[in-house]
């Protein structure tokens, strides 16, 4: 992918997604899909997303962003179908149906791009991201990580070769968003964190083993229990699903758990090691694990600061994961790369 497809592909995250009332969510949801209940709406990247309570059951509204593919909206639709037969009891969102059994609506309106509209189930639970991090919730987000990547193994869609911006296969194509960063030693830091990429990753990609990963696997996108914070109660938004290489799921997971204390790696290696157990990783894959990791950290900085300039509304959102995104990279930077990747050869036993 040239700098110019970035621009392209870029559109998607640039283009706002027309507001509704609630008041025409809830007759959607009604005449729609059958859904009787009080609405209220919910943060969101890329798409209009509301939050549905009937009864006792908690549902999300989706309406698709304008620009967003419908071949890419129906790439996540059968993926999450697919999960829910090959793992039922893997916690991810269900689809419900409309009145007339389809997958979705297409919703049209006067002045406006026409958007699909889905709904899923509303998981209960605690984003990670609010809870006390602990060896043994990082030990089950590893295997919670490998079952998912085992239920999509095996699933193909012509939509799962969409080019996304967050896709770390695509990262070195953000460089030219790295001028934005004002502070001269932060913009240093990404641009040598890009130059490894670049050096280290790049010319094994067309190796490495491939499929369609959720590619999103971060603390706001993983719940878990209100009485158990260990527990892994859900996975949600998969709205960055994409074909790519089946590391950089584990990579981009593992990008928000770097420590800031004691190694940078010893949380990162309890998920990683349990993973391993699930799905084997193989020398390559972990010998460029820590390049993916810092280089997932680039892309949070790179793309969100420039989401957030142009969205400044939205900024508090968009910017969630930034500030811990700049210390985690600063603290990777302490660690000489071979010594990182030793470190997490031995947490999975592999010489």
């Amino acid at each position: 992918m040239t700098i110019s497809q970035t621009v392209d592909t870029s559109v998607l995250l640039d283009t706002a997604s027309p507001e509704l009332s609630l008041r025409d969510v809830e007759r959607m949801a009604r005449d729609v899909f059958g859904l009787v209940g009080k609405v209220s709406e919910l943060t969101g990247e890329r798409d209009r997303n509301y939050h549905l309570r009937s009864g006792d059951a908690h549902y999300v509204l989706k309406v698709s962003n304008p620009a967003e593919d419908p071949q890419v909206i129906d790439f996540q639709t059968r993926a999450l179908l697919h999960i829910a037969a090959v793992d039922p009891e893997l916690p991810v969102p269900r689809l419900l149906r409309t009145r007339t059994g389809a997958a979705d609506w297409l919703l049209e309106g006067p002045g406006g791009a026409p958007r699909l509209v889905r709904v899923l189930s509303f998981l209960q639970g605690i984003p990670l991201h609010k809870a006390s991090a602990s060896r043994t919730v990082l030990r089950n987000l590893g295997h919670h990580a490998a079952r998912l990547d085992l239920a999509l193994r095996g699933f193909f869609h012509a939509g799962a070769g969409h080019e996304l911006m967050w896709d770390l296969k695509h990262a070195n194509t953000v460089r030219p968003l790295l001028e934005h960063i004002r502070n001269p030693a932060q913009r240093a830091l990404a641009e040598r964190v890009l130059n490894r990429f670049e050096r280290h990753v790049l010319p094994r990609l067309p190796s490495l083993r491939a499929q369609v990963i959720h590619n999103d696997l971060n603390p706001h996108n993983v719940l878990v229990a209100p009485d158990d914070p260990s527990q892994i109660v859900g996975i949600i938004d998969f709205g960055d699903m994409v074909h790519a290489p089946l590391i950089n799921n584990l990579a981009v997971a593992a990008a928000y758990q770097v420590s800031e204390t004691d190694h940078p790696l010893e949380m990162v290696a309890e998920m990683v090691a349990t993973y391993h157990r699930l799905v084997p990783l193989e020398r390559v894959e972990l010998d460029i694990l820590f390049d993916l990791i810092t280089t997932r950290m680039v892309l949070t900085v790179a793309i969100s600061g420039w989401r957030a300039a142009r969205y400044p509304e939205n900024s508090s959102y968009i910017l969630r994961n930034n500030l811990q995104a700049w210390a985690r990279l600063t603290c990777c930077d302490t660690l000489d790369r071979t010594e990182a990747q030793a470190y997490l050869r031995r947490a999975c036993g592999v010489e």
